[in-house]
């Protein structure tokens, strides 16, 4: 079974191109490219699915023209009309994982603060307003931690764990 914190989210879907199955998909980040992957997973009814990828071209610096094996005509492809498009984190090349793919590549990691400890675990990113956020689950509710290179002070890739320096005060707003 494939889990959100496995997946690192890399774009959407947009609509069907033509009549032979093709889908317009904008990503972020053309990690799709640069691996051995042969498919990339939606989200559907909850469920993250596979799908291998039959071709691929790009149509810009952010947009490509994607077949899938099995999906053959424009009404197939209206199925994936805005799902959001993810990558397997285990296929990241090692150059690639050095770096920061993408903020959804901490989903799953536990956040440690320098100062209070355990604050919780990143269930999400929110990526909706100028600064992005971490979305972190703590004794039940939600709170926001900006995601920023600048409050990093470690990453334990193994065990899943970043460590930050989170301003005094952030946590209780």
């Amino acid at each position: 079974m494939i889990k959100r914190e496995d997946l690192i989210k890399i774009g959407q879907f947009n609509k069907p191109h033509g009549i032979k199955g093709e889908v317009s998909f904008t990503f972020t980040n053309d990690i799709f490219d640069e691996s051995e992957c042969e498919f990339l997973v939606c989200e559907i009814d909850g469920i993250f699915v596979p799908f291998v990828i039959e071709s691929y071209r790009f149509k810009s610096d952010t947009t490509a023209l994607i077949k899938f094996d099995g999906i053959e005509t424009d009404t197939q492809a209206k199925l994936f009309t805005n799902l959001d498009v993810y990558f397997p984190k285990q296929y990241l090349q090692e150059e690639t994982s050095s770096e920061i793919a993408s903020w959804d590549y901490f989903i799953g990691y536990t956040l440690i603060d320098d100062t209070l400890g355990d604050v919780g675990i990143i269930t999400d990113v929110d990526e909706t307003t100028i600064n992005t956020l971490f979305i972190v689950e703590r004794a039940g509710e939600e709170i926001l931690i900006p995601a920023s290179e600048d409050l990093m002070a470690g990453l334990d890739e193994e065990n899943k764990i970043i460590k930050m320096i989170i301003p005094e005060g952030l946590i209780d707003l």
